[in-house]
């Protein structure tokens, strides 16, 4: 358990799992926290890393800084996903026990599961079959980190949590037409396709930051929006769990709090899949998503589906049982969350 006059260092407060833990820990009353931008800590870094822990001697560490984005960002830059991931969960998770910090919140992803997992999936089938290959640098990356945070406590008897969010989405979500993840992608091109409908030319070159309606016009083009258009990736039948960001940050205060390394792997014949899946534990069709954003935003137009482009793995659900076992259980649903 950590107190509230305890020094946190938050790694990645500025993205949306960072901002919104920050936001919960202050809502907490954890005032004690410690951060840092970019531009005064590179992560990726080994030495500035390890002289920034020594200099604040954090009680606990949440790595919640990665290199994240969608498909087309994974498939486009696996080299930059694989090896950032890697350095900077591996700095400072390291950088931790040398720090004799006493206790860490290691934050990865779903994607981390075989792409033909049982459904929905349980912690036990990590490393039981192939990865999805469209995010398989970011996955490979993120399952080291859960293995690194399992081989020091065993080895050295810390007490570092990995947890494993499904997809999430809230304040401060990535909505970059090229580099965003599913459901913000379909805001941003509802919302453009929106404007278009309605002939507001200011808006839209305000939202792309153009100075001209023409210069508007080729970018959401070339990204399949027209004024009666948006065109989705896929055919719309894969299925996808979608946590609201605040819940997942709730989890991780949560577990922070009140829960140890040993609660996850006491009874176990061997330490492993001690992580911990955080979500919801129910999904829906990208389809059905699509149409749900398409009614909150307002656009009246058509959806289209293009199949010539993947699909990705076509069902992702985690089994939560463990999380709810520990106590937890997420509040808020897919379209109270989408509003």
């Amino acid at each position: 358990m950590i107190n509230r006059n305890e020094k946190i260092f938050l790694a990645g407060h500025n993205g949306m799992v960072g901002s919104a833990i920050m936001r919960k820990l202050a809502h907490n009353n954890y005032n004690n926290i410690v951060t840092c931008n970019r531009d005064e800590l590179d992560l990726v870094n080994q030495a500035s890393v390890y002289a920034f822990i020594k200099q604040h001697s954090p009680d606990a560490i949440i790595v919640a800084a990665a290199k994240v984005g969608g498909i087309y960002a994974n498939d486009a830059f696996p080299a930059e996903f694989i090896y950032e991931n890697l350095m900077i969960q591996n700095n400072i998770i390291n950088g931790a026990y040398h720090g004799n910090v006493r206790r860490l919140l290691f934050l990865g992803s779903s994607c981390i599961y075989p792409k033909f997992s049982q459904q929905p999936i349980d912690e036990a089938q990590l490393l039981s079959g192939k990865l999805e290959p469209t995010n398989e640098p970011y996955a490979i990356a993120k399952i080291a980190g859960i293995k690194l945070c399992e081989s020091y406590n065993v080895q050295y008897g810390t007490n570092f949590l990995s947890v494993m969010p499904t997809n999430l989405y809230g304040y401060n979500d990535n909505f970059d037409l090229e580099k965003s993840h599913v459901l913000p992608a379909l805001i941003r091109k509802m919302h453009l396709a929106k404007l278009l409908n309605e002939g507001n030319e200011r808006g839209i070159m305000k939202d792309l930051a153009v100075d001209t309606f023409a210069e508007a016009k080729k970018i959401t083009h070339s990204f399949g929006v027209t004024k009666d258009t948006v065109e989705i990736w896929g055919s719309g039948k894969p299925r996808r769990e979608f946590l609201w960001s605040e819940d997942m940050a709730d989890a991780c205060v949560f577990l922070m709090k009140n829960r140890n390394f040993s609660d996850v792997s006491v009874g176990l014949k061997e330490v492993r899949n001690t992580h911990i899946n955080i979500g919801t534990g129910e999904d829906i069709a990208i389809a059905e998503l699509a149409h749900m954003i398409q009614d909150v935003v307002g656009f009246k137009g058509t959806l289209v589906f293009n199949t010539d482009k993947p699909d990705g793995t076509l069902r992702k659900l985690t089994d939560v049982s463990k999380l709810h076992e520990l106590g937890w259980k997420h509040k808020v649903v897919l379209q109270d969350g989408v509003k």
